[in-house]
């Protein structure tokens, strides 16, 4: 017996894996599918006027999301610049160009240090707390109860929030640059002794208006992103404290996850832009 149930047990594990993995394929297109669907519904109730009583909340999350936001945003921002002024300065001085580190901080901190690291500590800060908020709401069955009065949740509860996240990401992205800035020149001038007119000589040399717009826009996206993961998985959270935890955890790896590559692909696009605009001159994005 043993030589005829070794040969069916070997042959029911690939099996079992193919199972797993078209389960997995499947859900997976389902869920890109109702996240898509719940975007669109979200971008029609904002194209389309979402009501007073939506902008007027539009407001108060971009206080809570925005303002309550900026010492987080601008601390790491500050420190970021510090250790990106530590670890480059060394090698620029090794070269004999140490008076050119303001250049490599100013393009690293506004092209991608800046938007990536705004967007991640917004994907847990708010991105969190969107869904914890909407996910209690869908638990307490408030999201139904809107159903019955004849309100849509995506415009009274989605839109407001989107808006708010879209509108302060590339907002707080600028205070994260600026401190970012600031804080790559106090170690470089004040610490390690660079000189302060090449150290920003240089700096504005190498920054015209398209690297800070790079930055802005890849922010503007990662605010997309961030609100829509978030409401989404607010809104689709399972039941019980365990269900929103879950989703909260959901939240944050999807948002990050998604932002890692809407980066990667936007760098591929506003590379091509630059080429296109600027053919004569080296692309540095």
């Amino acid at each position: 017996m043993a030589s005829i149930e070794t040969p069916t047990t070997t042959l029911r594990r690939p099996a079992g894996y193919i199972a797993r993995l078209g389960e997995w394929a499947i859900n997976t297109n389902l869920a890109l599918g109702d996240m898509g669907v719940f975007f669109l519904s979200t971008l029609y109730w904002i194209f389309r006027w979402p009501g007073r009583r939506a902008i007027s909340e539009t407001f108060a999350q971009m206080y809570e999301m925005g303002t309550k936001s900026i010492p987080v945003v601008m601390i790491g921002g500050g420190f970021i610049g510090a250790v990106l002024a530590v670890e480059t300065l060394p090698q620029f001085q090794e070269i004999g160009l140490a008076s050119r580190v303001g250049s490599i901080i100013v393009i690293s901190v506004v092209k991608q240090v800046g938007p990536i690291l705004t967007a991640v500590m917004l994907a847990g800060r708010l991105g969190g707390a969107m869904t914890a908020e909407l996910g209690t709401m869908r638990v307490t069955e408030q999201i139904d109860a809107l159903r019955v009065m004849g309100a849509d949740p995506i415009r009274t509860l989605v839109v407001p929030r989107v808006l708010a996240c879209v509108i302060m990401t590339p907002i707080l992205t600028l205070y994260s640059d600026a401190i970012g800035i600031l804080g790559g020149w106090l170690v470089a001038v004040r610490v390690e002794g660079v000189r302060n007119y090449p150290f920003w000589h240089y700096a504005a040399q190498s920054t015209d208006l398209f690297t800070v717009n790079v930055g802005l826009i890849k922010a503007f996206f990662f605010g997309i992103v961030i609100s829509t993961v978030a409401c989404y998985k607010g809104f689709r959270c399972g039941n019980g404290a365990q269900g929103v935890g879950r989703a909260c955890t959901e939240a944050f790896v999807t948002g990050f996850c998604l932002i890692l590559l809407s980066n990667f692909i936007l760098a591929l696009g506003l590379n091509n832009l630059y080429n296109a605009l600027y053919p004569n001159q080296p692309s540095v994005l």
